[in-house]
């Protein structure tokens, strides 16, 4: 089932590329940019991340968290993030069960094994705002995302 506009943020605590517990809910009080991508080591991936982690400052402004999400486990996580120079920005293991955020979020690809590219926002109170699904050979456009932020 895809989650909608207006309807609670589902919760969930997975580990990120430093092995630290995040959790959505731990989270209230601020914005939260869930950006889905479908693997790492991929050129599209590593953009989408990379624009996360160059934006961190104004999203910082914006009272906002930016996490990227993929199926890939934390150790991979964790040599990606440091060959493509992601120091701030948490990038979350989706990993077991596998894909369980991106599915209860209604964006896994089943045929594929992996999530759709694309980002959930989520208000200060754990309600999501606005989400958009993108073409998997494209990069989700990072001034709509801080334009959509800065709306909540």
């Amino acid at each position: 089932m895809a989650v909608e506009i207006g309807m609670a943020a589902p919760d969930f605590t997975l580990k990120d590329q430093k092995e630290a517990e995040i959790a959505l809910s731990a989270l209230k009080g601020k914005k939260v940019v869930l950006s889905f991508h479908p693997l790492a080591w991929t050129e599209f991936c590593r953009l989408q991340m990379q624009d996360l982690e160059k934006q961190k400052a104004e999203f910082d402004r914006m009272n906002a968290v930016a996490l990227g999400f993929s199926v890939d486990s934390v150790p991979s996580k964790k040599a990606w993030a440091e060959s493509i120079g992601v120091k701030e920005t948490s990038i979350v293991a989706d990993f077991w069960p596998h894909g369980a955020v991106a599915q209860a979020y209604g964006l896994f690809r089943d045929r594929n094994g992996f999530s759709e590219r694309a980002v959930v926002l989520v208000d200060d109170q754990g309600v999501i705002r606005w989400k958009k699904v993108y073409p998997i050979k494209s990069v989700p456009d990072i001034a709509e995302i801080l334009a959509e932020v800065e709306k909540l």
